[in-house]
């Protein structure tokens, strides 16, 4: 067991730790990469997930709906807690909610539990993304205009890719697999994205950082152990809930602290503390579920 979990993490961390030793040595600037990923290669990976042959929406509704009750359920916890600490919940709150299902959920997933598990991870990504556009912007900025969502290429290429699948068209195979192709850059940078993005980190605040690093996981796997024994979800899609709760807080948390004015430094500390601390919580789901 101990040798198929540290199978499956050691990609994902052997990545972000070469992300984090180029940043360190070579300072790149991200900005363009990440804005090619966020523009081009996550949505064709989307896109190309939605729109296979294989994929069939109402086999995910569930998996989707646990989805929201792990985001929605664990902001209903962190938000007394944050009071009770004294902190704005506007920083704490938000990221305790939305977790890290995409540098780091798509490519677990896949590790994980294979190819066939991709179109599932894109789903749970699709929710985490959608609602942390729209009401995790809401929350900290309750004056932005989420009407805007729709304008997200990551959106955009889900509300495609979906209408595509329900309506049954099938993709000329060779754009498909062009689009395919490209979308598969997306995974192994996003993870070396994340490793660059750590020499960035701000561990001021360690102790807060401690706290969400616990918390965000915790708060996920409980309400992922909920959805699990309420819902009728297959067993692979109940064990992609508890990996998916288990999940770090989203490195767009910081993105989104810092667009917004919301102690960016703050935000900082629990999202970097969190992903380092995810090793132990990301093998403790992986242990239950391999």
């Amino acid at each position: 067991m101990f040798l198929r979990i540290v199978a499956v993490i050691f990609p994902i961390f052997a990545v972000v730790a070469l992300g984090y030793w180029y940043g360190r040595v070579k300072k790149p600037d991200m900005k363009f990469a990440n804005q090619l990923n966020m523009e081009i290669f996550v949505p064709a990976l989307v896109f190309s997930a939605l729109a296979s042959k294989s994929f069939n929406i109402e086999a995910y509704w569930l998996l989707a709906v646990g989805g929201v009750i792990v985001i929605l359920g664990s902001g209903l916890l962190a938000w007394p807690l944050a009071r009770l600490l004294g902190i704005d919940s506007r920083v704490f709150v938000p990221p305790m909610m939305f977790n890290n299902c995409g540098n780091m959920g798509l490519p677990l997933a896949i590790l994980a539990f294979g190819e066939q598990a991709l179109p599932a991870a894109v789903m749970l990504f699709l929710v985490g993304n959608t609602l942390h556009y729209s009401l995790g912007t809401w929350m900290m900025s309750p004056n932005a205009r989420i009407w805007t969502l729709w304008k997200e290429p990551v959106i955009a290429a889900s509300l495609v890719g979906l209408m595509i699948s329900v309506l049954g068209i099938q993709v000329w195979e060779p754009l498909y697999f062009a689009i395919d192709m490209t979308g598969d850059v997306s995974i192994p940078l996003l993870l070396f994205a994340l490793g660059v993005r750590l020499t960035q980190a701000d561990f001021s605040d360690v102790k807060l950082g401690l706290i969400g690093g616990v918390v965000c996981p915790v708060s996920g796997l409980i309400f992922a152990a909920l959805c699990v024994w309420l819902l009728p979800l297959s067993p692979e899609h109940a064990d992609m809930l508890i990996v998916f709760g288990a999940l770090p807080p989203a490195v767009l948390g910081f993105v989104f602290a810092e667009k917004y004015g919301l102690q960016p430094h703050r935000v900082a500390s629990l999202v970097m503390v969190g992903n380092l601390m995810s090793l132990v919580f990301v093998s403790m789901a992986l242990a239950f579920v391999l």
